[in-house]
């Protein structure tokens, strides 16, 4: 199943006479011929998006990317530059013959400086290894993210990616200080500034943050790094309801505080659950690190042939789902074995002193089990029990994979609304299909899966576009942090207004005046022509 679009015949194909060129840049072993060995470039993780390239290029610096662009825009050949190829929405990926650029051998640290915490390094580093490099060093990546044994730093600042320790860290448009990119003519813009506070002239690193590789591609990246702190503490919770408040100002309950809003307001349903995320904003401050959540319908479908799991949300930030998990991937237990609850709870704290901040933790959980937020519980009491925690919500993506075909939505809705989409989309669908709600819940952000044996063009018919109608009336965005891509191209006017659309491809055709950067991506092709 792809997004089906033409081929833009201004595009040139490769003949005979490009293969010498690119060896005379790369050297006979970076350049990569043939079908087979180019099947997992051409295709990606979800095996939904295929392309057909033949030619793949492994440069090992700027100065070659640069050569390979100047040759490819003189030709007007299309590129795609690939990372780790862990992309959901088809923007890694060739869509006809476009010549993949490869930034895996890219993959050096330049400096990392512990006085200020900031790492330079090249797009190809495997975000893991900057996680263990920084680890040595006391300091911690900003950005984790379940596919971090595979992504790139490059791919990504070129998506934007969000991650669980946005709740804590904020975006990559805050982490990122500086970065070096290469624009289709191979004009390198030297952009790798490590100051954190520079105010001149306008701040050209925020149009390649989340361009997905549509205006340059990025070569290296300067980010701010924070120090690692000593004390970690997870707790798996238990509660009875997820909240749906129906009052006609959620924003009041910030205003008036929790016990002002319980007075003043009628909640409706499903009240514990939010209410245990306002406390602990409250009671846990600073600490708090993360707050996942969970829910168990899934649980009770186990006996059936197509199985799916508890939805988990992450308010660190995620709903997710946990008998997925529990069905598909070995070695993951029920944490609060053997009952079975509405909804579960991940909360994580992380701080400089443990006593301190386990004694904090832990008089809030004795205060919400008391206040009957929570039913049940579990504190990590080693590292391993924590990794077993979160391997539950870090498994549940390629849980889903492994029980069949998954339609995926990545949304961005206001925190009240989120549910009811989830709700929405079980009403529609029916028995069809079964549909799974996980996220960052502290930021708004839902990814909406839709489980099913195998793609179904019928399925697909009533999921969209209805998920998007839906998101634009209740002024969401259709991509909170996976990118447009190929997949929502041409669905970015429901959450950009025109004016906006039209400006983003007049800075396209400025910068990319052939279009050979990443095409049929990110922007409706019809306004590129």
């Amino acid at each position: 199943m792809t997004t089906i679009t033409e081929r833009n015949q201004t595009f040139s194909t490769i003949i005979t006479h490009d293969i010498p060129q690119f060896r005379g840049i790369l050297g006979e072993k970076n350049v990569i011929l043939g079908e087979e060995r180019l099947f997992a470039a051409n295709t990606d993780w979800m095996w939904k998006y295929k392309g057909s390239r033949k030619l793949l290029l492994q440069p090992s610096s700027t100065e070659e990317v640069s050569r390979i662009l100047k040759y490819c825009n003189s030709r007007c050949l299309a590129v795609v530059p690939q990372g780790g190829n862990t992309g959901l929405v088809g923007g890694s990926v060739p869509v006809f013959d476009e010549v993949i650029i490869l930034m895996g051998s890219m993959n050096n640290i330049i400096s990392f400086d512990k006085v200020s915490g900031i790492l330079v390094c090249e797009a190809g580093c495997i975000l893991e290894n900057l996680v263990s490099f920084l680890d040595n060093q006391g300091f911690i990546m900003p950005l984790d993210l379940g596919a971090k044994g595979s992504c790139h730093i490059g791919g990504n600042v070129s998506t934007n990616a969000g991650g669980l320790r946005f709740i804590r860290y904020g975006s990559l448009h805050g982490n990122v200080l500086g970065l070096e990119a290469v624009l289709a003519n191979g004009t390198v813009v030297d952009m790798l500034g490590t100051l954190r506070k520079d105010n001149t002239g306008y701040d050209l690193k925020h149009l390649f943050i989340g361009s997905e590789g549509s205006l340059g591609i990025i070569t290296k990246v300067s980010i701010l790094t924070p120090p690692k702190l000593s004390s970690v503490n997870l707790a798996f919770l238990a509660c009875k309801d997820y909240l749906s408040c129906q009052d006609r100002d959620l924003s009041l309950l910030f205003v008036g505080g929790l016990d002002y809003a319980l007075k003043k307001y009628v909640i409706v349903k499903h009240l514990r659950l939010l209410n245990l995320l306002f406390e602990a904003k409250r009671k846990l401050g600073p600490i708090l690190s993360a707050f996942e959540f969970l829910d168990s319908n899934s649980m009770d479908l186990r006996k059936s042939q197509h199985v799916l799991l508890p939805c988990l949300f992450i308010i660190h930030d995620l709903f997710y789902c946990l008998e997925q998990v529990l069905s598909h991937l070995e070695g993951v237990r029920n944490p609060l074995p053997p009952s079975m609850h509405n909804f579960y709870v991940l909360i994580e704290t992380t701080g400089s002193d443990e006593s301190f901040d386990k004694e904090k933790l832990e008089a809030f959980l004795l205060h919400s089990m008391e206040g009957g937020l929570i039913l049940d519980g579990a504190l990590a009491q080693d590292i391993n029990q924590a990794l077993s925690f979160w391997r539950i919500r870090e498994g549940v993506p390629e849980a889903l994979m492994r029980a069949g075909a998954v339609y995926k939505y990545d949304l961005s809705l206001p925190v009240e609304k989120m549910y009811d989409l989830v709700e929405a989309m079980r009403t529609r669908l029916g028995p069809t299909a079964k549909v799974v709600g996980y996220g960052h819940l502290g930021d708004g952000n839902l990814h909406l899966n839709i489980s099913l044996p195998e793609y179904n063009e019928s399925v697909l018919a009533q999921i969209e576009p209805f998920v998007y109608e839906w998101t634009s009336k209740h002024r969401g965005s259709i991509s909170a942090e996976h990118g447009l891509g190929l997949m929502k191209a041409n669905k970015i006017h429901y959450s950009k207004s025109t004016e906006c659309v039209r400006l983003m491809a007049s800075i396209k055709k400025l910068l990319d005046p052939n279009g050979i950067l990443n095409p049929y991506k990110v922007l409706p092709p019809s306004l590129l022509s």
